[in-house]
């Protein structure tokens, strides 16, 4: 388990992360959206997520999102660090009602973010669409991981954001599944 604080001018966060591990998830930032979304992420990765923030959401929910999803990230990298006997790949399309979305994964220390959410633009409860990116963008950047988040169809934004959510916590949890060879997944050696 990774226990993370970050304390800045706009947020205070606390976290605590363990992959493998399908305890409740424990969180509340002050954006119910945004947590329901980050319970997606814990029930559907496998992995146990504890955050609290107290952020500057009389301003907006940017700061609270951007830097939870930095201490987020942090706390991932240093829980799948180093990288050894996974699988390291995986893709997952998920489907919401009418909406569907893929997430292809690559856990391999650097990080690269491709992002489609297509049309979808207004606001999800507390919790601006264009936030879903900003936060994809700080995770996935903290947390050294590879991913490909796209949205295939949907016409509800509540359904287009959750099966993005989904389809990438599914991925991220197949790719940190055990391979069979014992060894590092790259011809490099390491990662």
């Amino acid at each position: 388990m990774v226990k993370l604080n970050r304390e800045t001018k706009e947020t205070t966060i606390s976290c605590e992360v363990n992959i493998h591990d399908d305890k409740q998830a424990c969180i509340d930032t002050g954006i119910g959206f945004f947590d329901h979304m980050l319970e997606t992420l814990s029930k559907h990765s496998g992995t146990y997520i504890s955050l609290q923030c107290k952020g500057d959401l009389h301003i907006d929910a940017h700061h609270t999102v951007e830097d939870c999803a930095i201490v987020l990230g942090q706390a991932i990298a240093q829980e799948i660090h180093p990288i050894s006997s996974i699988r390291r790949f995986a893709t997952s399309t998920v489907v919401m009602d009418e909406a569907s979305s893929t997430t292809n994964v690559d856990i391999s220390n650097r990080a690269f973010l491709v992002y489609d959410i297509g049309e979808a633009t207004g606001k999800v409860g507390q919790l601006d669409i264009e936030l879903v990116e900003e936060f994809f963008n700080s995770f996935i950047t903290n947390s050294k991981i590879t991913a490909h988040i796209m949205n295939n169809r949907g016409k509800n934004k509540h359904h287009i954001v959750e099966s993005m959510f989904k389809s990438f916590a599914i991925a991220f949890k197949t790719a940190l599944e055990k391979n069979d060879s014992g060894s590092v997944p790259s011809t490099k050696g390491v990662l």
